[in-house]
């Protein structure tokens, strides 16, 4: 799988599931693409946040990744 798909189904993953959360896990992220390995996806991801497609999110204690823009947080933000 090129990163082209691969960016197309975590987004398409992320979009399938967007009614029931909006921020997801590593872990939630990886099985959209159980073809890579753990560290092509995690770069992939970067990469990703990088280029505004996708956004950090901390709770304090773990990481989460949601659409940029995405999300009922989104509008505290920068508060």
């Amino acid at each position: 799988m090129d990163q082209e798909a691969a960016k197309q189904a975590i987004i398409d993953g992320i979009k399938s599931k967007s009614k029931s959360k909006s921020k997801f896990y590593f872990k939630d992220l990886t099985a959209f693409v159980p073809e890579m390995k753990t560290l092509q996806v995690k770069k992939l991801l970067g990469q990703m946040v990088n280029e505004e497609i996708l956004e950090y999110w901390s709770s304090g204690s773990t990481t989460f990744y949601g659409l940029k823009g995405a999300g009922k947080q989104q509008a505290g933000e920068g508060e």
